[in-house]
This record gives structure tokens, C-alpha cells and sequence, in this order.
């Protein structure tokens, strides 16, 4: 992706090191973007992550003076639902993302791009079915009331910075840490355990692949609809038990099914996914993966 000088546009992409700031920076670099990263601690040998802690507005003020980007990738947050001190989902997810507004709007020249990672957990597990942006906010723990806070702070900033937001639902994809769902079954598979336990396995979820994730980040990127908000997502629905049954076949390996009382979640919501028709006419179409090619490749690279 090149300017009309000839030269490629440079993107900043927070939370670098983690597991989808990883593949955000392979897809941009593999379709012609200058990439830099925003990191909380050293990347060996990768001189292009910078050190800033998005609660140092100094030090954030000036590795984005340094970069002087064009499109940023705001994916920097704590993210793990289980995560053990509440204050920090506050205090990196919404008062972090306020100081990045914050330094992006005072540059000399703000970026023409800025897509923010929001969260589907806003939704909260008490609407069913097929969920589309205009679902009311009802979020059921403290990193997605951070996000939904998040959300509504980032309008503050609309008039000075080109803000979309983004909500992705499930996602997934090799190396992804073992205390997320599907990477702890595949873990099972690839272990041959003979038994895993988990939860209600009546339950219908909406799972990406994380390549098809930052695809839609980058197009996103791209057309840049400022003010929208958009689902990230496949737009279909797999039981837990079929997740199961496709890794059986894929693997070619049998292990049995326990569940654990203390993993089941008290009136959970038997089937929730994502409406992908807004991100689909933002992108001019949308075709993810289907989901026993994201399977097969996690059981391949795990083997």
C-alpha cells in the first residue's frame, strides 16, 4: 500500500507483541505497508517495536512523534477475561486508549486512519441469536463494561481523529494462549489426552480465524468509514460439540468429554454470533474461512 508519493504508508500497531498484533503486522507488511509496533516489552531483533506504556503519556507522545503514522491499529488492551485485578482493565483499556486519542490528535499531521478494537463481550450473554451493531450495550464482566466505556469515551475524540470501531467476535489461530477454548481443545488433541473438560457443550458461538480478523482490520484500514462500527465475524454459529466432532475427524483422534459442573455458566445463552452484513457491504463482500480450515491448520502446526 503505497502513498501518491510513491512511497508506503507507515502504520503504528499497539499491542504488537500479542497474539493478533503478531499477525496484524504480518498482513500489512505482506500488502506493502511500512509497519511499526507499539510494545510494553522488548521484541528481540525487532528493531520497529517501540517502548511505551500507554499509561506514560510522555513516552506515548514521543515514539508517535518518531513514527508519525498514517494509519494506526489501536489492539493494545488486557484482554483475558479471567485476568486477576479488575482496576487494570480500567486503567489500560479505557484511560490508556484515552491517552493514545489524545497524543494521535495533537500531532502535527494525525494519522488518516485510526480503528479501534473493541470487543463483542459489550454485547453481554442476555441477547440470542444473530447480533448486529444497533444490539444494545449489556456487558456481564469488567473487561467488557471497559470496553463499552471505551467506546462511548472514543466519541469525544470523533470531530479530530478518523475513529472506526471495531467489534470482533470469537477468534482464534495458532499460538494463541492455551486459556482460551478452542486452543485448549486442540492442545487436548494434539497431547492425545484421553479426556478434557469444559462446560455446557450446548452452546452455539461465532468463531474466526485470526488471519480473516486482520484482513478485515486492514480493509478496513483502507476504506477507512469514519464513525462506523463493525462486527468482526464469520456471521455463522458452531456448537462446542461440533468444534469436538471436527477436530475427531481432522486429528483421527478419540478422547472423551467430561463436564465440569464449575465450567458451566448459569443462564447462558444457548446461541450468539455475529451479523457480518455491515462489514460485508463496507468491504464490498465478505468470505471467512470456514472454520475445520482454521481447525486443521491449529491441529497441523501443533503436530
Amino acid at each position: 500500500m503505497a502513498t501518491a508519493a510513491g512511497r508506503p504508508r507507515r502504520a503504528l500497531v499497539t499491542g504488537a507483541g500479542g497474539f493478533t498484533g503478531r499477525y496484524l503486522m504480518q498482513e500489512l507488511e505482506a500488502h506493502g505497508w511500512e509497519v511499526w509496533g507499539l510494545g510494553h516489552g522488548p521484541v528481540a531483533g525487532d528493531e520497529r517495536i517501540l517502548q511505551a506504556d500507554l499509561l506514560a503519556p510522555a513516552a506515548l507522545q514521543a515514539a508517535l512523534e518518531q513514527v508519525q503514522p498514517e494509519a494506526v491499529f489501536h489492539l493494545a488492551a488486557i484482554a483475558f477475561v479471567g485476568h486477576g485485578t479488575p482496576a487494570d482493565f480500567y486503567q489500560v483499556n479505557l484511560i490508556g486508549t484515552r491517552n493514545l486519542l489524545a497524543a494521535l490528535a495533537a500531532l502535527p499531521q494525525p494519522p488518516a486512519s485510526v480503528l479501534l478494537a473493541s470487543s463483542a463481550n459489550v454485547y453481554g450473554n442476555a441477547a440470542e441469536g444473530m447480533l448486529d451493531e444497533s444490539t444494545p450495550f449489556n456487558p456481564a464482566n469488567d473487561y467488557a463494561v471497559s470496553k463499552a466505556a471505551m467506546e462511548m469515551m472514543a466519541r469525544l475524540w470523533c470531530e479530530r481523529l478518523p475513529l472506526v470501531v471495531v467489534r470482533p467476535f470469537n477468534y482464534t489461530g495458532v499460538g494463541q494462549s492455551l486459556a482460551f477454548l478452542v486452543p485448549k481443545i486442540v492442545d487436548h488433541f494434539h497431547r492425545r489426552a484421553s479426556f478434557i473438560e469444559l462446560g455446557n457443550l450446548q452452546v452455539w458461538r461465532d468463531f474466526s480465524d485470526v488471519r480473516d480478523v486482520v484482513r478485515a482490520y486492514r480493509l478496513l484500514a483502507d476504506a477507512c468509514p469514519a464513525g462506523q462500527t463493525v462486527n468482526i465475524c464469520s456471521g455463522r454459529s458452531h456448537s462446542l460439540m461440533e468444534v469436538l466432532d471436527l477436530a475427531r475427524q481432522i486429528s483421527g483422534h478419540e478422547l472423551q468429554v467430561q463436564v465440569n459442573p464449575a465450567f458451566v455458566r448459569a443462564n447462558e445463552v444457548r446461541t450468539l454470533y455475529g451479523d457480518a452484513e455491515r462489514l460485508g457491504e463496507l468491504l464490498g463482500g465478505w468470505s471467512p474461512r470456514p472454520f475445520a480450515d482454521t481447525l486443521a491448520w491449529m491441529l497441523a502446526a501443533r503436530g
